[in-house]
This record gives C-alpha cells, sequence and structure tokens, in this order.
C-alpha cells in the first residue's frame, strides 16, 4: 500500500524530514517501509523546485497500517510542538492526526482502512490503554 504524508505549518519540511529519520532509525519500519521526502508538485525542467511538503511512503504486508500509526503518535509526542499530519492512500481517502493516543492511532487506522486493507493486516493489535497527552 503506498500512502503520503503532509504536515501543516511553516516548520512541515523539518518536521518530515525529522518523521523520516525516525522511520529509518525504527528497526520495524525500516524492514516494511520505503520512506521517500520529496515535493506534491511536478518539477518543472530547469527550475530549482519545491521544497519538500510531503512524505511518501510504500508499506510491505508485514507492516499493518495500524503499526505505522503508532510508530507516527510516537514520533509526535517527541515534538516540541505536536505537528498535525495528514495521512492520505492514493484513493483520495485521507485522516488528519491531531492527538497523541495509541488509541487515536487504532481508530484512524480504521477510518483510514474503512474500505478494506490491501495487505490483509489489521490495526487490532494496537494497545488501547495509552491515555491521551
Amino acid at each position: 500500500m503506498k500512502i503520503t504524508l503532509s504536515c501543516e505549518g511553516a516548520a512541515a519540511e523539518d518536521e518530515l524530514r525529522s518523521l523520516h529519520a525516525w522511520l529509518e532509525a525504527d528497526r520495524a519500519a525500516r524492514r516494511h517501509v520505503r520512506a521517500e521526502l520529496g515535493s506534491a508538485v511536478p518539477a518543472v525542467p530547469g527550475q530549482q523546485g519545491d521544497g519538500i511538503d510531503i512524505l511518501s511512503l510504500v508499506l510491505s504486508s508485514g507492516l499493518s497500517m495500524a503499526s505505522l500509526l503508532v510508530t507516527i503518535v510516537s514520533w509526535r509526542a517527541t515534538r516540541p510542538k505536536t505537528p498535525t499530519l495528514v495521512v492520505r492512500r492514493p484513493d483520495g481517502v485521507s485522516v488528519e492526526i491531531t492527538g497523541e493516543s495509541r488509541a487515536e492511532a487504532e481508530a484512524l487506522a480504521r477510518r483510514i482502512l474503512g474500505d478494506g486493507e490491501q495487505s490483509g493486516a489489521t490495526p487490532s493489535g494496537v494497545p488501547q490503554n495509552d491515555a491521551a497527552s
């Protein structure tokens, strides 16, 4: 499954770079997610191009969307100012991540996977006993 993440705010590029580094440092994510920083605006030949405004992720069947969202929620909890992220599927379905709890990650996974997850994995393994910060 391929998804894109975008971040809101003036520090969006820095936040996406930080999340990219976080995913690269996470052993499970590194094995099952191919992450690439980029721009949502196509490059124009002969021009420098826009800044980084998306993080594209390709998930293998070994990592569920719920597990990825738990990793993202964990990363967000480390940020001085918790960024708002938008997770978008190729068909346009998207969810906005604004809270910090793992229970919210499960709820978001259910929303983004509402039409069925391609990989067959489910979000049922996400712990629900973490309180929101």
